[in-house]
């Protein structure tokens, strides 16, 4: 669950980073529930507009853990990643299936 997005007042886009509450984790990962994480909006149902004119938008809202230097804490990203990122969060594109 979203706590605050960190660029924007009135909630998360695409690839913006935000402070988020874990509402269900796996037993023995690296989260636990209810801790409070950094994460980067990968996919948002939202549509987000491309520079060729064409725009991108998804059934659903997924997010990705990351720590505070920008590194994700998980290791598998399921489902596509659009290529619209920041510079500063390349490392998210390495563990993905499906480019979009």
């Amino acid at each position: 669950m979203c706590i605050q997005a960190l660029k924007w007042e009135k909630g998360a886009r695409l690839g913006d980073t935000i402070i988020a509450s874990v509402k269900e984790a796996q037993p023995g990962g690296k989260v636990k529930k209810g801790q409070v994480v950094y994460g980067v909006v990968v996919r948002a149902a939202m549509q987000k507009g491309r520079c060729d004119g064409s725009e991108v938008k998804f059934d659903d809202n997924v997010v990705v853990l990351v720590n505070k230097q920008g590194e994700s804490i998980g290791t598998r990203v399921f489902g596509p990643v659009p290529y619209e990122r920041k510079k500063k969060h390349v490392k998210i594109l390495s563990p993905a299936q499906h480019i979009a």
